[in-house]
């Protein structure tokens, strides 16, 4: 049995998203690896130092560590963390997430490669992250999609009657959840009876701002707050289109839920959201920040109620391929590590 170290985002708390860990781990603990966590601490500086002392004092008995890598302050664990690894001896695969991560390559050169140069492997869910290492030099970054469990995701075709528009993220100002609330009022401006629920918790201070431009347009936006994975999709079946905002992305797990239920999705044409989505065939790509545009495409959906349904099946249909099913074998060969103990 190898014994896995995952280091990342492991928080239980209200105010944040689940990371990929809680995804990831549970699915290779069922396929026989012995999977430790950390950290849950929700204080920066005892998350970092927990992430730090676990590496250490679990040395002797990890096999391999893999890190959770985005580009803004966590890019900062993710390098400490690899460093001591290399100290110990300990082979280290970063997992990376951060749509901006192609920035962060450029804007912190010497740390990127301390971190990037001397892992095993980098795993990469979009080859539009690999595309854009590899003009930088770096040739060690293997694809392997985020993954999903298909069955828990039952595809319902919607009905195309009135835009009912669903959003969820975290309030964070990178994925521009301001623009749904506009983009419900232009709808309204048009004379749909539009409607629109927006699921996750505040990460910057954001959910304040959004609140105050919903009363400053007047539109009635439903909260819902953080919700476990049950609950929001079972609030999924009251919708029928998906809308992603963001200004930087790579291939968000909340899309391929998106499309997996049977949801239209619009989406801005960012990072790794074109290697996701075939515009016009699984899903549409917008210009980011122009409500017009989106409500624009949205209106298109309802006017034509079989090219929505086409997209639907089509967006199912490709993340079947996501499936863990799938997947596993990929995991299995990228941490076909010696076992340390």
């Amino acid at each position: 049995m190898k014994n896995v170290l995952y280091v990342g985002n492991h928080l239980q708390n209200s105010q944040s998203n689940t990371g990929y860990s809680s995804v990831l781990g549970p699915l290779l603990e069922q396929s026989g690896y012995d999977v430790r966590y950390t950290s849950e601490k929700s204080n920066k500086a005892l998350r970092l130092l927990e992430m730090l002392w676990t590496t250490f004092s679990t040395r002797k008995k990890t096999a391999v560590v893999l890190i959770d890598t985005y580009s803004t302050q966590n890019f900062y664990y993710a390098v400490l963390v690899s460093q001591l690894c290399r100290v110990l001896k300990l082979p280290y695969i970063p997992i990376l997430h951060g749509g901006n991560l192609p920035f962060r390559l450029k804007k912190t050169p010497y740390l990127s490669k301390a971190l990037f140069k001397n892992a095993l492997v980098n795993v990469s869910p979009s080859t539009y992250l690999i595309e854009n290492f590899a003009t930088l030099g770096y040739q060690n970054v293997v694809y392997i999609p985020n993954v999903i469990t298909l069955e828990n995701y039952t595809y319902s075709p919607k009905p195309v009657d009135v835009p009912k528009l669903l959003w969820v993220r975290s309030f964070s100002k990178i994925y521009n959840p301001k623009l749904a609330v506009e983009v419900l009022n232009e709808l309204q401006q048009r004379g749909y009876k539009a409607t629109l629920a927006m699921v996750g918790p505040d990460a910057d201070g954001s959910l304040v701002e959004v609140k105050t431009l919903a009363n400053a347009l007047n539109v009635e936006v439903a909260f819902t707050g953080k919700l476990s994975k049950t609950d929001w999709i079972a609030l999924s079946k009251d919708y029928n289109v998906f809308i992603n905002t963001t200004n930087y992305d790579n291939t968000p797990i909340s899309v391929i839920e998106a499309m997996a239920l049977g949801l239209p999705v619009v989406s801005t044409n960012v990072g790794g959201m074109p290697y996701l989505i075939t515009d016009g065939v699984d899903g549409i790509l917008i210009l980011p920040d122009d409500k017009v545009v989106m409500a624009d495409a949205i209106c298109a959906l309802f006017e034509n109620p079989s090219h929505a349904a086409a997209l639907a099946d089509n967006a199912r249909l490709k993340v079947e391929q996501f499936d863990w099913r799938k997947v596993r074998g990929l995991w299995d060969e990228v941490l076909r590590v010696k076992n340390r103990e």
